[in-house]
């Protein structure tokens, strides 16, 4: 089905008047590596824009003082155990698993510049492995999978999963080329979330996002969104959802998908296609959302 504003209003969460920031979820992403921690600004940010209650970024020790100083005040940092080459290291596990514990983490966002280091890929196998709170996988938390057989990593996790694909990733993980999953890409999302038991999200021109079965294309968005960075908004947009509708992952992501788009298509007619950012995107974030709350 197409999905359609009326479809978004009656998911939007409504805020009780008795509220506090707990009730709308802590975000943990663990993202960035040298090189690359504008991914974490970047969706972390949105997901305070979408409204996280909590949001904390955990990323590598050595990155940490430079996301520190730029992120949003709002949001916290986690200095974690990282690879001679400035990326998560399967070392700090124990230490992720401690602070979610200590800190009531509600949703895991895992891929936004993590990096494809060795050591990375199998802190995010680690994780699949062992971890039981609702999971958003995304880039390079995707690309730790690619090349080998993922489906009971992903179909034996303990919690809801969501993986946001574009078609390459996808590619790479089901071993075919772009232009036959472009062929076919609701059939392609829909049998890859069936056989793994996770949501999809196969990103691109009409985003597909399915459990394996509902499937809902997305109307909104352009090609001023083929940007870096888009995809990490997304993933923080995913994530805030996440530990708002609580339980219903398939619903997180068609909320976020559908604002994503429609936050694009706003700042399109202010910045131009051309011109477009992937910042220019979060801060139409709450046009967005009201648009849709009508």
């Amino acid at each position: 089905m197409i999905t359609t504003r009326e479809i978004v209003k009656s998911l939007l969460p409504v805020r009780k008047i008795c509220s506090h920031k707990g009730d709308f979820g802590h975000i943990l992403f663990l993202a960035g590596s040298r090189g690359m921690t504008g991914a974490t600004l970047l969706c972390s940010y949105a997901a305070l824009r979408t409204g996280a209650g909590l949001v904390t970024v955990g990323t590598p020790a050595s990155q940490q003082p430079i996301i520190a100083k730029r992120v949003q005040p709002e949001a916290m940092t986690l200095s974690l155990k990282e690879t001679g080459s400035g990326s998560l290291s399967v070392s700090c596990y124990q230490e992720i698993e401690r602070y979610i514990e200590r800190r009531k983490v509600g949703v895991l966002a895992i891929g936004p510049g993590l990096s494809t280091q060795p050591s990375t890929k199998e802190l995010v196998k680690k994780i699949l492995k062992n971890m039981n709170l609702p999971l958003v996988l995304d880039a390079d938390g995707i690309n730790a999978l690619a090349g080998q057989k993922t489906y009971s990593l992903l179909r034996n996790y303990k919690s809801e999963i969501v993986i946001t694909p574009h078609p390459g990733e996808m590619g790479r993980l089901i071993n075919l080329p772009v232009s036959k999953i472009q062929q076919k890409r609701s059939e392609t999302a829909k049998k890859f979330a069936e056989e793994n038991s996770v949501v999809c999200v196969l990103k691109g021109h009409n985003t597909v996002i399915t459990d394996g079965k509902k499937v809902y294309i997305n109307p909104t968005g352009n090609p001023g969104m083929a940007t870096g960075g888009s995809g990490d908004v997304l993933t923080g947009m995913l994530a805030a959802f996440a530990g708002q509708i609580k339980g219903h992952l398939l619903y997180s992501a068609v909320v976020a998908v559908y604002l994503h788009g429609l936050a694009g298509d706003l700042a399109e007619k202010d910045k131009t296609q051309i011109s477009m950012t992937a910042g220019d995107i979060i801060e139409k974030i709450p046009e967005a959302i009201k648009k849709s709350s009508r």
